[in-house]
């Protein structure tokens, strides 16, 4: 069982409390109502899935239900570190 550290609770909780989102700090559309197709599709559908060190968004789900950011080994499945929304990674990954 891994145990996942959240920010807001402070505390290590498992694995099964917490739900992974995707990849952490896309870029958003500064003007969705103008974006092409092309462009707005490749927002919604298109995410950055690396061999090695990746920035995710994760939630809380069962917990304090908060967002924050996680930086982990895709092969290993080692988290890196773990850090609340805003903030900037310490760890540079692969993709971001």
């Amino acid at each position: 069982m891994l145990l996942i550290y959240c920010p807001h609770c402070g505390e290590h909780r498992d694995e099964e409390e917490f739900h992974s989102k995707g990849q952490a700090h896309i870029a958003r559309p500064l003007d969705p109502d103008n974006c092409t197709d092309k462009e707005w599709g490749e927002y919604l559908f298109f995410r950055k899935n690396p061999r090695g060190l990746h920035h995710e968004l994760w939630i809380h789900a069962t917990g304090c239900r908060k967002f924050f950011n996680v930086t982990r080994d895709t092969v290993s499945y080692e988290i890196k570190e773990v850090y609340k929304i805003g903030e900037r990674p310490s760890v540079v990954a692969t993709a971001s």
